[in-house]
């Protein structure tokens, strides 16, 4: 017990000479600091925003269910090409056709093959315009595929979505700024200049992937095409299996259709793209893995900056303090004592320079929630992970300093000018 109130009167003493260190060392200190919130902060702030992202991407693929799957006509790549090398053959992959659609509505494996279409439009009600607002053009499968709480109103009917009708689903974000109090509902707007009724409010299960939060509007895939001049060669579409059929079945079924449908041979690639929620993920991991690499470059570049700044500093708190440690060590200090007594000096410092990264970072995070569609959160790991890193490069980077000092003769240290 004796020698545990020791080690924490110590520690306590550590703290406060570091503290003293600090205010009679201003520049050199700070700038040590400095170093280690940098690379806290970036840390802190990093976390904060891929934490976020996740959980969006999350509630993505929640709100689509895990089993739904997309056509495309073309694949998730990030080549850099024009096709006129020969390279990127998915570029003259043929769109989606209406008898490859109807084909697809006729497999038992399926119960919903919804038809997509993103386009934007100047909205207009009264003097209130959004100039360049998002349409999402659905089929009739809209509800349910994605399962949108349309409240008040409705959504448009199969009848509707088959007709083309001129009636639209806006988001909470589009009736407040068109609409204000007003109940939009039976109301008409204008999208380019074209009348649609608005039927229903919905609202938007925003989320980093589709763009966050935005004034935007549904309405039948047939209208954006037909009265908006949208293009069905980008059509897609999204294919949710029937209960108990396996969605690995169900891809196999919509490939057998579509290359039957396109007269493609078994040696030949499929012109379409098939995109799992798996795909999706290893896609979203391998950008964000990027990410994170670069988190750990500028956090270690940070914390090396700090970890420099402290090895200075404390050699310099060595040299100052050479008679002090020669007297203490002439009182019976141990070597251990000392090295010790500068570690937690070390510690200190650096702990300083991550509790001040910690909270710039906690701004920067309330930053992102504010002014993105990223809702950054700080993750417990996060916290303990950059004190704990801080922490434990002022030791590191402190040994040599600290062992140093706790080598010391102490009658040459107490002879020392």
């Amino acid at each position: 017990m004796t020698n545990l109130s020791t080690r924490f009167a110590s520690v306590g003493e550590g703290v406060r000479i570091a503290i003293d260190a600090i205010r009679a060392n201003r520049v050199r200190a700070g700038l040590t600091i400095l170093g280690i919130a940098v690379g806290v902060f970036v840390v802190v702030a990093m976390s904060a925003a891929v934490h976020g992202i996740n959980e969006s991407v999350a509630r993505d693929f929640a709100a689509t269910g895990p089993s739904t799957f997309f056509v495309s006509r073309y694949p998730i790549s990030f080549e850099n090409c024009d096709g006129s090398d020969g390279t990127c053959k998915w570029l003259r992959n043929p769109p989606v056709r209406a008898s490859e659609i109807a084909a697809l509505h006729r497999l038992t494996t399926l119960e919903a093959v919804g038809s997509q279409l993103n386009w934007s439009a100047s909205v207009k009600y009264r003097e209130r315009e959004l100039s360049s607002a998002p349409l999402e053009g659905y089929s009739a499968e809209w509800t349910t595929i994605a399962a949108p709480e349309v409240f008040p109103g409705r959504a448009f009917t199969p009848a509707e979505a088959r007709t083309g009708a001129r009636v639209a689903v806006i988001t909470t974000l589009m009736k407040d700024r068109l609409f204000d109090d007003l109940d939009p509902i039976g109301k008409t707007i204008t999208m380019n200049g074209v009348p649609f009724e608005v039927i229903g409010v919905y609202k938007d299960n925003s989320s980093f992937l589709s763009g966050g939060d935005r004034p935007k509007a549904v309405i039948p895939v047939q209208a954006l095409t037909r009265y908006l001049g949208a293009r069905a060669s980008n059509m897609a579409l999204a294919i949710k299996p029937r209960e108990g059929v396996a969605r690995d079945q169900a891809v196999d079924d919509v490939t057998a259709s579509l290359r039957g449908q396109r007269g493609t041979r078994p040696t030949e690639e499929s012109t379409f793209a098939i995109i799992t929620q798996d795909k999706l993920m290893e896609t979203y991991d391998k950008v964000f893995g990027m990410f994170s690499l670069v988190m750990i470059a500028l956090s270690a570049v940070g914390l090396i900056v700090g970890g420099v700044g402290v090895v200075a500093i404390m050699m310099i708190s060595v040299t100052e303090r050479t008679r002090e440690i020669g007297v203490r060590k002439a009182l019976g200090a141990t070597r251990a004592t000392i090295l010790w007594q500068f570690l937690v000096e070390a510690a200190t410092l650096t702990g300083i320079g991550g509790a001040i990264g910690l909270f710039v970072g906690w701004l920067a995070a309330l930053g992102i929630r504010s002014f993105t569609p990223i809702q950054a959160s700080i993750p417990p790991l996060a916290v303990v992970a950059a004190l704990g890193a801080s922490c434990i490069t002022g030791i590191l980077f402190g040994l040599l300093p600290a062992s140093r000092a706790s080598r010391l003769d102490p009658i040459d240290a107490l002879r020392y000018e």
